[in-house]
């Protein structure tokens, strides 16, 4: 197991190195030149000092400062990638890049990229694991009961509504669940994180919090119940028509022992991918509620980065995204290990 892990994180250094690569080239196309603006800028405010004559000059100088600043001073675009990574030095003999911490400074908040994305982060991963826990814990005994009652009318009453909510676009849905606890019934606020000038702390904070998650995530978990629903049961149905489960009953097991310590570790193996992609997903955020339930996450500031061309944010969570799932096919795999002891992971 130690030299697989190994091995593995071997290879996705690799693959994360050639992405990163790739990345860098894609968004060094785009036409955005920091170390200008910056110029621009610097030139613009001192422009009434500058002695006439030399305005052309004053600039070039205050332009070839900040591209050496940023290690944009020349065009050969390996030694700006090794630059942005931090393998290669800067004019002044100087590294600052990935490896030294710095992860790059966004134009649109005017602060580094990492107090940028920060508290996105944590209130992502709050929905989100909540909502992904509420979806797990609803959705793996409901597909188990509808397997294992194939066919009567609680199955299919469970299909067909299973089949609309997956149906239904997410928007959709959203903006249905609004109307109808914001507007019909009054129970919740439409969108928001907390009461607007309300300064709370303790428990007072948390129950204002939570009133304000819970549209959004009653409306994400519901979005999340048809498709995971539906594939559980699909995995359960085929393993119990498994030789070994119809052993299991001829033997006289109990029908608890036979589904959930035969049938259900049998089926998990499908569903360990879709699981664990789940959990991964809570650091990418949830682009549509965040946005129609203004909740500041991951999500909402990627498309605020990419509108504005905030590269150097959009640049991080794409790092951020592809190191996670690297990371998440390294898991699936030993999860498979563990869950299934015929699936080999040590060579």
């Amino acid at each position: 197991m130690g030299k697989y892990v190994i091995k593995r994180i071997g290879y996705m250094c690799v693959v994360l190195v050639i992405l990163s690569f790739i990345m860098f080239m894609i968004y060094s196309l785009v036409p955005a030149n920091r170390a200008y603006t910056d110029a621009k800028a610097e030139y613009t405010a001192l422009k009434n000092a500058i002695p006439k004559g030399k305005a052309d000059e004053y600039f070039n100088e205050i332009y070839l400062k900040y591209q050496r600043m940023y290690g944009t001073d020349t065009n050969n675009k390996v030694v700006r990638y090794l630059r942005w990574v931090g393998l290669y030095p800067l004019y002044d003999g100087t590294y600052d890049g990935l490896l030294q911490g710095n992860l790059g400074y966004s134009y649109d908040y005017k602060k580094p990229v990492v107090q940028v994305v920060a508290q996105p982060m944590k209130n992502t991963i709050k929905i989100n694991i909540f909502a992904t826990i509420l979806a797990l814990g609803i959705t793996i005994p409901l597909g188990i009961h509808c397997a294992v009652k194939r066919g009567s009318r609680f199955d299919q009453a469970i299909q067909v509504l299973t089949i609309i909510g997956y149906s239904l676009p997410t928007f959709l849905i959203a903006i249905l669940f609004i109307w109808i606890f914001c507007s019909k019934l009054h129970i919740f606020p439409p969108s928001g994180m907390k009461t607007p000038g309300s300064n709370f702390t303790g428990w007072r904070r948390f129950k204002d919090e939570m009133y304000y998650m819970a549209l959004p995530l009653i409306a994400m978990t519901f979005c999340s119940l048809g498709g995971m629903t539906r594939y559980v049961r699909a995995s359960m149905i085929e393993a119990l028509s498994m030789d070994c489960i119809r052993t299991a009953r001829a033997k006289g097991l109990r029908e608890k022992v036979v589904i959930y310590s035969h049938a259900w570790r049998n089926a998990l193996i499908p569903i360990v991918t879709l699981v664990v992609g789940w959990f991964l997903g809570i650091f990418s955020g949830s682009l549509v509620f965040e946005s129609i339930f203004a909740w500041n996450g991951m999500g909402r500031v990627m498309i605020t980065a990419l509108r504005s061309a905030d590269y150097d944010v959009v640049l991080l969570m794409q790092m951020f995204y592809v190191g996670m799932s690297l990371l998440g096919t390294l898991v699936i795999d030993i999860v498979y290990g563990l869950v299934d002891p015929r699936v080999r992971v040590n060579k």
